[in-house]
């Protein structure tokens, strides 16, 4: 072969050894670009969240504050309403009725002075109370709905001494499963109603009359 052909094989190998290192050299140069676009998406994506998630816990709270003014203002209507006397009920006999709300647990109660619903030592509800619970029924269909509640039963501590009951326990239980009864004839479900009768196990205070009571706790959350 002569020294002329040699030379131009060898400066065809040296184009293509070249050529091929020109090509490995764009192959990397593209990799690394797919890389670094990757990881710019990532951070734009990260980016992204980062920014809307003030935007989403704003929401989320002015959410939780609306749904919370919403509720006070129910508590407080109904509240409004109970001491409001219905026909033939004076405010005399309405005085003592408490509405307040546990947020820890979640749950309303309204605290119906026993001396209003019944005649000492009976479990029978007076004429003049049934306004009242009407109220609470409305109430409790319209605006807590498919909401479980329960009804206790208070008594003072004084033993029973001219009753047909033989404790204070089996009034305070008669008592809570009076106001039931009627709830339900009112149009509340029964499903969602339990009752239960704790005598003078939890005294609200040293005056009787204040721990002669009907609790219907609501479980509003």
């Amino acid at each position: 072969m002569s020294f002329t052909r040699m030379g131009l094989v060898a400066g065809l190998f040296g184009v293509m050894v070249i050529a091929a290192g020109c090509q490995n050299k764009l192959h990397d140069e593209n990799v690394a670009l797919h890389r670094q676009s990757r990881e710019l998406q990532a951070e734009n994506t990260r980016l992204k969240n980062e920014s809307s998630a003030p935007k989403q816990d704003a929401a989320q709270l002015a959410t939780l504050q609306q749904q919370i003014a919403e509720r006070d203002a129910k508590i407080k209507a109904l509240q409004d309403q109970l001491q409001t006397p219905t026909t033939g009920a004076s405010a005399e006999s309405l005085a003592g009725i408490e509405t307040s709300y546990d947020k820890a647990s979640g749950k309303m109660t309204v605290a119906v002075p026993g001396d209003v619903l019944f005649a000492p030592g009976d479990a029978s509800i007076r004429d003049e109370a049934k306004g009242t619970l009407d109220k609470v029924a409305n109430s409790l269909k319209k605006d807590y709905a498919g909401k479980p509640l329960r009804i206790e039963g208070h008594t003072d501590a004084d033993p029973i001494k001219v009753s047909k009951w033989k404790s204070n326990q089996d009034l305070s239980e008669a008592r809570a499963n009076a106001v039931k009864n009627y709830l339900v004839k009112k149009g509340v479900s029964e499903n969602l109603v339990s009752t239960v009768g704790l005598g003078s196990s939890k005294p609200k205070a040293k005056d009787k009359a204040v721990n002669r009571r009907v609790d219907i706790v609501v479980a509003v959350r």
